[in-house]
């Protein structure tokens, strides 16, 4: 779909899906506002602070004043459809944009020239630069920028490993800034406060200023345009309507990312970003075309999925081609995943029922109870290939949790369900050996949201602590110790006797278990459940924990032809493993793991001091492969002291480091360490 545009050419047509994505607290949840109340889907404005936003709706997000998962809108602005994805910046709720990016036309990046936050913002744009998401850079809180509009660009274009251009510069009055001048339409406005902007004569020092940077966005764009380039040469005036086409066109094709400036809480400049929408980002067909979409089929794509106190399941879905309406069944690539029970359009969490979706629309799909975050729907016979996979960041912390009162432990398992169906990027461990449900998140902040939306949400209290680090267990040296288990009580007795010859195993050699036996002193029959009674006692050692690295033989023993069993001479090699540990000088052992560390290149030599203060040991460091001004940093490390170390490497790295670990190997642990350790155990006990 296509249609004549003012400034000549064709421009796309239909409805459009936009992101809205940036760095933490750059003005996203806002600039959403200021679009909603620009174009009449809201009478006024809200704000975060003041909890009043149709974007971050959540008890969760008005608690923190954050956003904390993805809120859609969607408005029309001159006679064409929007909807507005507003996702979350904190790179601890980023999946959350990661599963959404694949399925809209473009991408508004919103930042500040700020440099500190450039890290946050190539987090960013690296996700759309890898998916080829059109995107526009749009410069928030101008009002607030001390620097030119060609300084700024400097510092935000290492976050981009495509050219940024410039579209706009700002007018002054004094210090303040009062204006833009379109370096596309030549025209120079002034802002007006919760309204469009005011056309003005270009002229003077800002017709100056307006050639000089208005040349260095063509000269960028003739990059890609061999004709543009021969008119800048020949210093002729290139066509309003080629510099137009020429922008659209390297937009869509990912070779640049336009930079619109504005204030988002005076709506200032939003009016030439939505046109810049309107004109120049793709529709339904280029994004289809982008992800492999067959032609004629009913898809859709789900970017998010969410339970409802009252509603049910909704999935935010983008149908990529087709129609989809109330009634349709929908398959994924592996399962039905249900019939559509109804349709709606969606502003914040508000939702208005509505007909059927056509191809370009964003719509909530009511009880879809198996569709997940991230699937591929289609409505035909034949299921529709996955048109992408993300996966989520490797968790980084972890919290054990459990129902604050035991009958609640079934609704606690339930609510886990959604909440993981909510959020793919959690992970929910059962440690069979601690008997802990482990929840893994990708940070402190997301946890802690994590627990609220199962009280709140979900209606279930619960409890939570460090999870059980997976200490173990060895000894340092043999024995030879008998095991006896004598019982007379009436009737038949108990009778078990064994000789067991105790010896340390190499380093994560594990456990080893020898028959010696001669002369059937011990019979056959009853070895294996020696072999048991050993097992059990290597359980729990003399230090509270799970023996490894242990080799025993059965070299001795005697029987009784009544009383003598299977029970009998568990228990006897229980109890000869029991009272032999203590004597062959026990030890802890604690694992140790390898650590990659993900920073700026700045924050490095913090992260060896972070490293080398939890008993880390160093391996050294390597420039991240693909990645300007980042580095890796490896380290072994006690997994006790990797609890809580992401909130360091966060802190150390204006939120944006992280990290994965994988096991390495058992090391022996002593002194106080070891003893608090061991001290604390028995207490426990």
């Amino acid at each position: 779909m296509a249609a004549a545009n003012g400034n000549g050419g064709n421009r796309p047509t239909g409805p459009r899906c936009i992101a809205l994505v940036g760095p933490f607290q750059s003005g996203k949840t806002t600039l959403l506002e200021a679009i909603l109340a620009r174009t009449g889907a809201i009478q006024r404005q809200g704000s975060v602070e003041a909890g009043t936003t149709v974007g971050d709706a959540s008890k969760e997000a008005r608690h923190h004043k954050m956003s904390v998962e993805l809120s859609a809108a969607t408005t029309t602005f001159m006679g064409d459809s929007y909807t507005f994805i507003d996702c979350p910046g904190s790179v601890e709720f980023i999946h959350d944009m990661r599963a959404a990016l694949p399925a809209v036309d473009a991408a508004v990046v919103v930042c500040e020239a700020d440099e500190r936050k450039i890290p946050q913002l190539q987090l960013i744009m690296r996700e759309l630069e890898e998916l080829n998401v059109p995107r526009f850079l749009f410069l928030n809180k101008i009002d607030k920028v001390d620097t030119k509009a060609m300084e700024a660009l400097q510092i935000l274009q290492p976050a981009s490993r495509k050219p940024l251009v410039l579209r706009q510069i700002p007018t002054f009055q004094g210090d303040i800034i009062t204006g833009f001048v379109d370096l596309a339409l030549e025209r120079a406005h002034v802002y007006k406060e919760h309204a469009a902007s005011e056309v003005v004569p270009l002229e003077g020092e800002n017709l100056d200023r307006e050639k000089a940077a208005r040349f260095s966005m063509l000269e960028k764009l003739a990059d890609h345009d061999d004709e543009l380039m021969e008119q800048l040469l020949e210093d002729i005036p290139p066509p309003r309507d080629k510099v137009f086409d020429d922008l659209a066109k390297e937009l869509r094709d990912g070779l640049v990312c336009p930079v619109l400036m504005g204030v988002a809480t005076r709506t200032n400049g939003v009016l030439r970003l939505l046109k810049a929408l309107r004109h120049e980002s793709p529709n339904i067909e280029t994004t289809a075309k982008r992800l492999g979409v067959k032609p004629g089929e009913a898809v859709a794509y789900v970017l998010k999925t969410f339970n409802t106190a009252h509603g049910g399941k909704m999935s935010v879905a983008r149908v990529l081609s087709g129609q989809i309406g109330d009634g349709v069944t929908l398959l994924s690539p592996e399962r039905e995943v249900g019939r559509v029970a109804a349709t709606f359009k969606m502003v914040g969490q508000s939702t208005e029922k509505r007909g059927p979706a056509l191809a370009g629309e964003t719509v909530a799909l009511g009880k879809l109870d198996y569709a997940k975050t991230g699937d591929t729907l289609s409505a035909g016979k034949q299921t529709h290939p996955a048109l992408i996979e993300v996966k989520p960041h490797e968790p980084v912390l972890a919290i054990a949790v459990s129902a604050s009162e035991r009958k609640d432990d079934v609704k606690l398992g339930q609510a886990m369900h959604k909440l993981l169906d909510e959020d793919p990027s959690i992970t929910l461990i059962h440690n069979a050996e601690t008997h802990e449900v482990v929840l893994w998140g990708q940070g402190e902040m997301h946890l802690r949201v994590a627990t609220e939306r199962l009280a709140e949400r979900f209606g279930v209290a619960i409890t939570t602590r460090r999870p059980t680090v997976g200490y173990r267990e060895t000894i340092k040296k043999g024995i030879q110790i008998r095991g006896r288990h004598k019982k007379q009580s009436g009737g038949h007795g108990q009778f078990g006797d064994v000789v067991l010859d105790i010896k340390p195993q190499p380093r994560s050699g594990g456990f080893k278990f020898e028959d010696k036996i001669t002369g059937g002193v011990v019979p056959r029959n009853y070895i294996p459940s020696v072999e048991e009674g050993v097992i059990d006692a290597l359980k729990h050692g003399p230090l509270g924990f799970q023996v490894v690295d242990v080799q025993v033989a059965l070299i001795d023993g005697s029987y009784h032809t009544v009383d003598s069993s299977d029970m009998a001479f568990r228990t006897a090699g229980r109890i000869g493993i029991v009272e032999g540990l203590p004597q062959c000088g026990p030890v802890l052992l604690e694992p140790i793991h390898l650590v990659e560390i993900v920073c700026p290149t700045e924050a490095t030599a913090k992260m060896n001091a972070i490293l080398s203060g939890r008993r880390g040991q160093i391996l050294g460091f390597d420039t991240r492969e693909g990645w300007d001004g980042w580095d890796v940093v490896r380290a072994k490390m006690p997994e006790s002291e990797i609890g809580d170390l992401i909130i360091e490497v966060r802190s150390g790295t204006a939120g944006v480091g992280s990290f994965s670990f994988k096991f390495d190997h058992m090391a022996e642990l002593t002194g106080k360490t070891a003893d608090q350790i061991i001290a604390a155990r028995r207490a426990a006990e």
